[in-house]
């Protein structure tokens, strides 16, 4: 990054952009995937842990504030309990591994996931400590020994380091990409804002697309149906995959068990899952394969 101590830098009446570079995607050079592969597809799958006296994702606003809100926190422990098992066995149907976004505290509260992911050899990236903390008002020694905690803990429970990140609630400070390379991590989810893969300006950074519209918590949240979802994830493949004629594209999919595999939601995830499993010119990976292939060959 630019500045001398390879921070963000604060002018007096704003603050300038310095992660990255503004790069349209009809300027690059042409990236190509495995195979021959023309899109890239890995399923981001949130397991979190959420405090029980803290507002966070609600499915109904008028107890959020409550401390307990039994509503609001069952809704959301559904997904450990019994979505993620759903979850599983429809990845394991149709042999997807997933990329799991980790709160480090699951590590802890529910080894059982933990052990299904390693059989299954799963990617493990970093999700924070729980998805009711962000690090924004963190100072930078606070969060440097918060993330440190967090990518320690995970290392330990599911015997690989992490290569990846996504902040709850995909936030950042301005500090975080630094401190993130400090530890070892190559690669964070947090900007959606492109279809491919690119480095940022901390030095052995990328950033790999994530999605906040190919989104359950979003979707559903605005009132799509089950039928709708599979449409969708069938749409912006078939857009994908039309752009990626001379370069490769990226899709994600991200999956959040409380929501997608509610019952009577679940089967149109079994549909959507077996649609990407039978297409011919996808490469249905991880992100951290992703990066990697990206990192060697780009």
């Amino acid at each position: 990054m630019r500045t001398e101590n390879n921070r963000y830098q604060a002018g007096p009446r704003t603050v300038e952009n310095e992660l990255f570079d503004y790069s349209p995607i009809v300027d690059r050079p042409p990236i190509r995937w495995p195979g021959g592969a023309r899109v890239a597809c890995y399923v981001g799958l949130n397991v979190e842990h959420y405090l029980i006296d803290r507002p966070s994702t609600s499915i109904f606003q008028g107890t959020a504030a409550l401390s307990p809100d039994p509503l609001n926190y069952g809704w959301r422990d559904y997904g450990p309990r019994v979505g993620i098992w759903r979850m599983i066995e429809s990845l394991d149907r149709h042999g997807i591994r997933a990329s799991v976004l980790l709160n480090s505290e699951v590590c802890a509260r529910y080894p059982q996931i933990i052990e299904a992911g390693r059989q299954r050899s799963w990617a493990w990236l970093a999700h924070g400590r729980d998805n009711s903390t962000l690090q924004a008002a963190m100072s930078r020694a606070e969060e440097l020994a918060y993330l440190t905690e967090v990518v320690d803990t995970i290392a330990s429970a599911v015997g690989l380091r992490p290569r990846g990140w996504m902040g709850p609630a995909l936030t950042e400070t301005f500090e975080t990409p630094d401190l993130l390379a400090q530890l070892g991590l190559n690669y964070v989810l947090d900007w959606c804002n492109d279809d491919q893969p690119y480095r940022l300006r901390v030095p052995g950074l990328l950033s790999v697309p994530y999605s906040v519209e190919l989104n359950d918590v979003m979707l559903f949240g605005r009132g799509v149906s089950g039928p709708d979802f599979l449409q969708i994830v069938k749409d912006q493949f078939e857009q994908l995959h039309a752009d990626s004629q001379h370069s490769g594209r990226v899709m994600a999919l991200a999956l959040h068990p409380f929501i997608i595999n509610q019952p009577f939601r679940h089967r149109y995830l079994d549909l959507a899952l077996e649609f990407l499993a039978a297409q011919p010119d996808i490469w249905l990976t991880t992100s951290d394969d992703i990066a990697e292939h990206y990192r060697q060959n780009s």
